[in-house]
């Protein structure tokens, strides 16, 4: 959970100050424009994988407690099984993670390059 929380925190950290500084002054020292464009590198694989690794730790206890879980018959006609849920989402992040990293590493080189020549 460490992992997890200190992750999101220095991005969101980094995100929202770069955002503000442009915001406020027009545009962003080049230092945390790098910041922005390259911290990703390494906070998304650890992001990625303590959610992984906490989900995947967390389903036992979710197929035990059934937490979370609408069973039939109900008013709704609806069924929903929060353990299954879950290996969906682990599921999403195996396609997911690579796609959106090579999302990131083109705006990153998009976001330098520009900087480059400003």
């Amino acid at each position: 959970v460490s992992s997890l929380v200190i992750s999101w925190s220095i991005t969101e950290i980094i995100r929202y100050s770069f955002f503000g500084t442009k915001e406020l002054f027009g545009s962003a020292p080049s230092s945390l424009l790098w910041l922005r464009y390259s911290s990703f590198l390494v906070m998304y694989p650890t992001g990625i994988s303590s959610e992984v690794g906490l989900i995947y730790i967390a389903l036992q206890f979710i197929k035990a407690s059934e937490k979370y879980c609408v069973r039939m018959p109900n008013k709704w006609n609806y069924s929903f099984d929060y353990f299954y849920a879950s290996i969906l989402v682990l599921l999403v992040y195996v396609p997911g993670s690579p796609h959106m990293y090579t999302y990131m590493l083109g705006q990153r080189k998009k976001a330098l390059a520009k900087s480059k020549t400003a």
